[in-house]
């Protein structure tokens, strides 16, 4: 079947019989690009005004991170905010909407007298815009695109990876010339262009190719009459001065034939009810059934858990690299390349996941196993080369699954495409809370112990609990299809219909039997 995209003005939603893996679709790739990099790639390149806002407020480290640790919770906790609000106006209006509740929190927080402005400009108002631009994105970047998802999603994603290299230091010499200040006004500036892309959202309708009816077929009885009257007139073809009829009219005991006068009025009822079409459901802002669905249970408990990995090296490398005798120069240089390799974890697992046939989850699984070996490994690390071994491999293996677990909940092994929407509402709100206790229960315990290592064995901890939530999620799915199948077999009543009257073998017969009594005569 060929992809028709019907042509409707540039507010209207594209309209495709298909999902066409590419069309508009590579317009919103694009758009989803800039979207990561000025979202999380603002986030994770903030850490270059931590000093100067303990310089200006006098503020400890501790304080000033809870900035960034409120943003990313408010941001993943108003994710089911986000799926309902998309699903009640378009995913256009909502990421225009957040990107005006983001550049309005940067503005306003450059001339902010307190900690506690920060916390409620930068953490509340933009981590709130944050959410409602970054999850609609690639929710319907997800609708765009099939066999070419994962592919597409995991190389439009390295926005983020991009935007640390380029703003972090663009954002350093800016501080030089006009301050942190102007420059954190600059930064919500620039984060209102996403407001543009926002505007290059246009939704999509898959709308099956309309079969034609096809005329209903005579009945059994009209069509038996009709070839009952071919095989009467081949009889008498063959048995000359011999006249057999065997048309029904003829045949004693036969009920005369409907009239058809009558016929185009059945005609005209069936024609009337099989176009006769149910009403649209209405959709729903928030799909709460997916909660009943224990495959997506255990894939939410695998997002929560794993979420807790995804901060100790980020946070934790540089104070770990700098307790092990290591300069501050080499520690950025590790930073960076866990950076650097964090982008080909991500092109290579869209590559790799792009294949076909391939199951999908068992991929995944394997990286995050991988990626639980890269955290226990940290702690051995004791000199600069084994650090930035460690660091190169877990980046590797953090961009196979950081670029790829939203968009699996489109595959059928978790909800499917149809519930992918409200499944990454609810799946990013259950991640809000690993978002939150995650970097201070590693703090707690870097505090008690006195070692940076112990952040990475907590960690690594919950990764491995993710792993085990994530093994479990396609048997039971395969578990919940089996049970689903089993009972429509048990309900189904098996019907045998009465075989009708057949005319032909009966005139057939009869036809001999009067051949026989002639040729006696």
């Amino acid at each position: 079947m060929t992809v028709k995209a019907v042509k409707m003005p540039c507010t209207a939603p594209n309209v495709y019989t298909k999902v066409p893996d590419g069309g508009w679709g590579w317009t919103i790739a694009f758009a989803f690009f800039f979207v990561e990099a000025l979202t999380y790639g603002i986030i994770k390149s903030f850490g270059v005004f931590f000093n100067d806002l303990m310089e200006s407020f006098d503020e400890t480290n501790s304080r000033i991170s809870w900035i960034i640790s409120i943003c990313v919770f408010v941001q993943t906790f108003t994710a089911p905010l986000s799926t309902v609000l998309s699903n009640r106006f378009s995913h256009r209006f909502v990421v225009m909407a957040g990107g005006v509740l983001i550049s309005t929190g940067m503005v306003t927080a450059s001339f902010a007298s307190t900690v506690v402005d920060m916390y409620v400009t930068i953490g509340v108002v933009s981590g709130l815009g944050y959410c409602l631009s970054f999850l609609p994105t690639v929710t319907i970047l997800s609708q765009y695109f099939d066999k070419r998802r994962s592919l597409v999603t995991a190389v439009a994603s390295t926005g983020e990876c991009f935007a640390v290299f380029s703003f972090a230091p663009a954002i350093t010499a800016l501080k030089e010339q006009i301050g942190w200040r102007y420059s954190l006004l600059s930064v919500g500036v620039l984060q209102l262009s996403i407001v543009i892309c926002g505007s290059l959202l246009r939704p999509i309708i898959i709308k099956e190719q309309e079969v034609k009816a096809q005329p209903p077929e005579e009945p059994a009885e009209t069509k038996y009459m009709l070839e009952n009257e071919q095989t009467r007139t081949s009889i008498e073809s063959i048995d000359s001065g011999v006249e057999i009829t065997t048309s029904p009219s003829n045949v004693p005991g036969n009920t005369k034939a409907e009239p058809k006068s009558e016929e185009p009025k059945e005609h005209v009822q069936m024609l009337v009810e099989n176009n006769s079409t149910p009403p649209e459901p209405k959709t729903k802002l928030l799909d709460f059934s997916v909660m009943r669905d224990y495959s997506f249970i255990c894939y939410a408990f695998f997002g929560l858990f794993a979420t807790l990995g995804f901060f100790a090296p980020s946070l934790y490398i540089i104070p770990l690299s700098l307790s092990l005798g290591i300069s501050k120069d080499h520690s950025a240089y590790i930073l960076s390349a866990m950076a650097i390799a964090e982008v080909f974890g991500r092109i290579s697992a869209g590559w790799v996941l792009n294949k076909k046939p391939i199951r999908k989850i068992y991929i995944e699984l394997i990286c995050v196993v991988l990626l639980s070996v890269a955290l226990f490994a940290f702690p051995f690390a004791s000199e600069f080369w084994g650090l930035m071994t460690c660091s190169i491999f877990f980046g590797f293996m953090l961009g196979t699954v950081a670029g790829t677990h939203i968009p699996l909940l489109a595959e059928d092994d978790v909800v499917g495409i149809a519930k992918m929407s409200s499944a990454a509402g609810v799946y990013v709100f259950i991640q809000s809370l690993a978002g939150l206790a995650g970097p201070p229960l590693a703090g707690v315990l870097v505090d008690t112990t006195q070692n940076y290592s112990s952040a990475f064995y907590s960690c690594a901890a919950g990764m491995v609990l993710g792993a085990v939530f994530l093994s479990l999620v396609r048997p039971c799915k395969a578990g919940l299809c089996h049970c689903q199948q089993q009972c429509a077999e048990e309900s189904v009543v098996e019907v045998v219909p009465d075989p009708p009257d057949d005319f032909i073998e009966m005139d057939i017969g009869k036809a001999e039997n009067s051949g026989k009594g002639c040729d006696g005569v």
